[in-house]
């Protein structure tokens, strides 16, 4: 899981540092975020101190209704320890008693011209995609024909080689060798390349080659939705392979299980090709066609007929 800081946040949405500056390499650990209304009318038992705190229009009016001495109080109390930090929506003036406060507790206080809907919407997807569960994987993700496929299998086995020729046939390369991969979401894991090896793929014998540079820009994503995991092994000719497709069998990545596909490896099979095809597959299941059941109803029924 990566960490964010308040200066993070007031850098990425350029917002203005009212107060507090002392407080901006404070931690954020969750992403919710509390608009604190009830807190502004006193109620504090549940206050929800660790997240980041927004205040509106609606908010900052009922506070201006208090008196002096409950404006004091409710700010300080506003301004905890672990509170984040303090942002005030629409370009509003900022209330005098939570600068005070903030100038105390060393809580930042910070400032945005967007809308209070708007903001939140954009912070909370910011923080949830950057606070996300993050895992590492050994193996290469390809876009094929909008499928997200994540190609595992021991060294050696030949998934860039695999890789490399799914590009030259069209698709995206994503990632080689380390796939980082968070769940930004339920059932919902997105892989990336680290940084140092971006748009690079690494060809044994041949060794590392820029694929941006040889096939252009249309031939690499940054990120994608990973949907199906194939498994690369060499043909072992004691194991029994799925012939059929009937059982789906699961990998489970963090918290998400995902569908995988276990191909085995010997000369003269076309793994660019079976890959492609199990992509094309995939997508058509996820629409209700299912080529297997399918077969295995015929055969019933042909059977049911013999019978008779």
């Amino acid at each position: 899981m990566g960490q964010v800081t308040t200066k993070q946040v007031m850098e990425t949405f350029d917002l203005k540092l009212i107060s507090g500056e002392e407080g901006l390499g404070r931690h954020i650990p969750i992403s919710d975020i509390s608009r604190p209304g009830l807190e502004m009318a006193g109620y504090f038992t549940h206050y929800p101190a660790n997240r980041m705190q927004l205040l509106g229009k609606t908010e900052l009016s009922f506070f201006a209704l208090l008196e002096a001495d409950e404006r004091r109080t409710r700010m300080m109390k506003l301004c905890t320890e672990e509170t984040p930090a303090i942002i005030v929506s629409h370009g509003m003036d900022v209330p005098v008693e939570l600068v005070d406060a903030s100038s105390k507790t060393h809580v930042p206080v910070l400032s945005t011209q967007m809308p209070t809907t708007r903001f939140s919407s954009l912070l909370t997807n910011y923080l949830e995609s950057q606070l996300a569960p993050t895992t590492a994987v050994h193996g290469v993700l390809v876009d094929i024909y909008g499928v997200g496929v994540l190609i595992t299998g021991k060294s050696g086995v030949g998934k860039s080689e695999t890789a490399l020729e799914l590009v030259k046939k069209g698709h995206r390369l994503v990632a080689d060798d380390c796939v980082e991969i968070h769940q930004e979401g339920e059932n919902t894991l997105v892989g990336h390349p680290p940084k140092l090896i971006e748009h690079l793929l690494e060809i044994r014998g041949v060794g590392i080659i820029d694929i941006m540079t040889l096939f252009g820009a249309s031939a690499v994503r940054m990120f994608k939705r990973i949907s199906l995991v194939i498994d690369l092994e060499i043909w072992d000719q004691e194991k029994t392979y799925d012939r059929l497709g009937l059982e789906e069998e699961k990998m489970r990545i963090i918290d998400t299980d995902l569908t995988k596909l276990t191909i085995p490896v010997r000369p003269g099979r076309n793994l660019s090709v079976i890959i492609e095809v199990a992509a094309m597959n995939y997508r058509l299941k996820r629409m209700g066609v299912n080529a297997a059941e399918e077969f295995s109803k015929r055969l019933d029924e042909v059977i049911a007929q013999d019978a008779n």
